[in-house]
């Protein structure tokens, strides 16, 4: 089972165990990590499971669709290393990934 590392808002770091094939947003939700908010339940439709990828991890992840893309664009203060959550799927390759969430709660 990988381990992701979320980094909250205001600096809370929670480490937490996710099972293989969930997105890094429903091991957001399941886990209680504060500021994935997750409107849309994953359907890559709101941009509030927004947040920034930890620098060594932006190349380990699959490209972004176009879909994703499109959807930061609405996203609050978009940064190169942005991505949906709801758009990752885990797996053990994974392991370790570390999570910056975004302030959706605008």
């Amino acid at each position: 089972m990988p381990r992701v590392t979320y980094i909250t808002p205001n600096g809370d770091r929670h480490e937490v165990e996710v099972e293989n094939g969930y997105s890094v947003m429903e091991g957001a939700i399941n886990n209680n990590i504060e500021g994935i908010v997750a409107e849309c339940g994953g359907a890559c439709a709101c941009a509030t499971c927004h947040s920034y990828i930890d620098a060594a991890w932006v190349e380990k992840l699959p490209e972004m669709d176009d879909m994703e893309d499109s959807m930061l664009d609405a996203a609050f203060d978009r940064k190169p290393n942005s991505r949906l959550t709801c758009q990752i799927e885990l797996n053990d390759e994974l392991d370790g990934l570390v999570v910056h969430v975004a302030d959706n709660e605008y």
